[in-house]
């Protein structure tokens, strides 16, 4: 990431003769005019349609021509084109055209020809316009509904929706992974769980999906085994195991396996688990490519504010006292308990230390992520426990464990999760006016792919999904709707937006799930139990009146004409849901979105920028310059970065979405190069104490200033 620099610009006729790399670099120098040269970016987007795209797209005569050669040379499922009629795929392509769709940026076109078009199978060219996979992605996804394909077309081509990366890069082609954007799983303290978890790192990886492991329930370092004491090895070979699983296993190549692990704090090896990721660890206890999450609850704060120590808890004799495992104990509830139970092995470190040594490994790593998991729990409407994070730290949802045969069949098969992702851009959902149409499209576009996805490899998550037909509704380009707005990221009106822009998605997401549900003549599993069929969810919209605090949020609605939610309105949806339930147990979470924010033209989920004008390190093409969505030299003041708005304010906005998500919402923590370990540990207690549920990296602005970059999370972000 980088802000621009002055230097002057080369004369007009010099710009002619620039190819599109070189018009696309002009974004980072001024103009003659002390100006910012913008125009240069869409010029070089049209360059590279000129120079390159249209050089090497392979041209049909017609649209038969081309559905026909790409069914019979194994491009495109037959199967999935013969759920409609001819004449409506080449009207749904006629829509799709008609819109006369132009990229709005270089790297939006860059990324999209280079990461999801479909192309040769020698790779050397394109078979695809971005038109056309649009609409493969809609017929997919609407498996024979000719108005949910239009609308689908409508929604994706127009920008209010976009389907995250496995949906949109394998919707509609044979050689293809799965649809799903990553997957949770757990692992059990036994060697068959142990076992079976490399094995379905292998098998998701190969499907092109990232995959976190909880390791809270596995037995300590030097635990007994068969009542024979200091046998266990504790959770680090099984990580380096993991490591391994994930380096070998990709999906053709195209996608690099990634994983995740997440164990809690008050697990006996919780400091040799951080320690795995510290530049100067021994390489046999080193961790390099595996991401890890610590899982806290609310008396660890506790104890920490009383300066006291915290006790770390044997897994083992846990569920031995217990009868469940460790992971699905609230450690705040039974803490005391735990700690005068004789029966439960134990051992203290100082909770101040504990915090410390968080915040040094994040200082100097960026790891690892953090879920606050009473603030996890204390909002989920559902039944059963939340325990563990996903890569990206967004998905938050209940598990339930399996059990193993001998020979690593199931004696039971437990609920595993999966992550089914798409995002609506905020700026042009307001532009249309009508929020609950694209919430709608969405849910049922996410809903397909949810029920669309062949897990049968690892069964514990086709399970998982099948039982809950959970979704990740996510959300993209505040900042930039709040800077075309002139609100600043973080003021009183930003964060007025945010909630109220939330209030009315997750009203509509719900609504659509209530009707699938009336539709289908189904629920999730476990409805009744869940505070949807009580009632109780809905008791903070009905008991109170939600509308915008700021005369400028109350503008910005009213401008469009779109009408928030009222009292009745819950009223009348709460009845409804009691009745007849809820298609999808999750609803919402908020990835941060990396690639298709750049074919969307859109600033990542919701958090601000990291720079007016970013600049990417783009393989074999070098550098490219990103300019943030509507900026223009009226509106500059409003782009403030991350770094320049600082942390409070990102916690700010985003604890007024936490109210109404369902799941969790990545949070990027940005730090100024001044930063200590000390404002880090204090940024941690305010996100607790505002009701943040999970931190994903720690971001410090020398990093981004030498040219470097902490990694990204490959299953939500592209």
């Amino acid at each position: 990431m980088a802000t621009t620099s002055v230097a002057p610009a080369p004369s007009q006729q010099a710009a002619k003769t620039l190819d599109y790399h070189a018009l696309n670099a002009m974004l980072n120098l001024y103009g003659a005019d002390g100006r910012l040269q913008l125009d240069k970016d869409r010029e070089a987007a049209r360059q590279y349609f000129l120079q390159h795209v249209n050089q090497n797209t392979v041209f049909f005569h017609s649209l038969e021509e081309k559905l026909d050669y790409l069914v019979e040379e194994g491009y495109y499922e037959a199967e999935m084109l013969e759920q409609y009629r001819l004449d409506f795929v080449k009207a749904l392509f006629e829509q799709a055209y008609g819109y006369q769709f132009r990229f709005s940026s270089f790297l939006g076109a860059f990324k999209y020809y280079t990461s999801y078009t479909l192309k040769t199978f020698d790779g050397k060219r394109y078979l695809e316009r971005f038109e056309d996979r649009v609409c493969m992605v809609a017929l997919t996804l609407a498996r024979g509904d000719e108005t949910l394909a239009r609308a689908l077309v409508d929604e994706i081509i127009n920008g209010r929706f976009q389907p995250a990366t496995p949906t949109f890069l394998n919707c509609g082609k044979r050689q293809r992974g799965e649809l799903v954007s990553c997957f949770l799983l757990r692992i059990e303290d036994n060697m068959e769980s142990i076992g079976r978890s490399i094995n379905s790192a292998l098998q998701l990886s190969k499907r092109g999906g990232g995959v976190a492991f909880l390791l809270s329930n596995i037995r300590e370092q030097g635990a007994p085994i068969k009542r024979i004491e200091d046998q266990s090895s504790g959770i680090i070979p099984i990580m380096k195991l993991l490591e391994d699983a994930f380096s070998y296993a990709n999906q053709l190549g195209a996608r690099q396996g990634a994983g995740a692990v997440y164990l809690n704090a008050h697990h006996p090896d919780i400091l040799h688990f951080m320690d795995t990721k510290r530049e100067n660890a021994d390489e046999k206890i080193r961790i390099k490519t595996l991401s890890m999450g610590v899982t806290i609850p609310d008396i660890t704060f506790e104890l920490a504010k009383s300066n006291e120590d915290m006790y770390l808890f044997s897994p083992y004799d846990v569920e031995r006292v217990y009868g469940v495992p460790f992971g699905d104990i609230s450690v705040t509830e039974k803490y005391h308990d735990m700690v005068a139970d004789k029966r439960i092995h134990k051992t203290r470190i100082n909770a101040r230390a504990f915090f410390q040594t968080l915040a040094e490994l994040q200082f100097e790593s960026g790891y690892p992520y953090v879920l606050f998991e009473d603030s996890a729990n204390r909002d989920n409407p559902i039944a059963g426990r939340i325990n563990m994070s996903n890569l990206c730290s967004e998905i938050l949802q209940v598990n339930t464990p399996s059990r193993y045969d001998e020979d690593l069949g199931y004696e039971h098969v437990g609920e595993d999760i999966s992550c089914n992702l798409g995002s609506l851009n905020i700026a042009k959902v307001m532009d249309s006016g009508d929020i609950g149409a694209s919430v709608e499209t969405a849910v049922r576009g996410l809903t397909a792919v949810s029920e669309m996805s062949n897990l049968a490899s690892v069964p514990s998550v086709a399970n998982g999904n099948a039982q809950s037909r959970a979704i990740g509704l996510g959300q993209m380009n505040l900042h930039g709707f709040l800077a075309r707005e002139h609100i600043y990221y973080g003021s009183e009106e930003g964060l007025d937006f945010t909630n109220l822009y939330f209030y009315c998605v997750t009203y509509h997401a719900l609504r659509a799930s209530n009707r699938l549900a009336m539709e289908n003549g189904d629920t999730f599993k476990g409805f009744a139990d869940s505070d949807y069929a009580s009632g109780r969810f809905f008791d903070k919209y009905t008991d109170r009146v939600w509308e915008p605090r700021t005369a400028r949020v109350r503008e910005l609605f009213a401008r469009v004409g779109i009408a928030l939610p009222t009292q009745d309105d819950w009223r009348e949806l709460k009845a409804s849901v009691m009745a007849y339930g809820l298609y999808n147990r999750n609803l919402q979470a908020i990835p941060p979105t990396g690639s298709i924010s750049y074919i969307n033209h859109s600033t990542s989920s919701i958090h601000p920028v990291a720079a007016k004008i970013e600049i990417r390190k783009e393989g074999k093409l070098g550098r490219a310059y990103y300019p943030a969505p509507y900026l223009d030299d009226e509106n500059m003041a409003y782009f403030q970065d991350a770094y320049e708005i600082g942390a409070e304010k990102i916690i700010d906005t985003y604890a007024e979405a936490t109210r109404h998500v369902d799941q969790g919402l990545s949070l990027t923590l940005f730090f100024p190069d001044t930063a200590t370990t000390r404002d880090i540990n204090r940024t941690q207690i305010y996100a607790w104490r505002k009701g943040i549920k999970t931190l994903y990296y720690i971001r410090l602005r020398q990093a981004a200033l030498a040219g470097t970059e902490v990694e990204g999370c490959v299953s939500c972000t592209l």
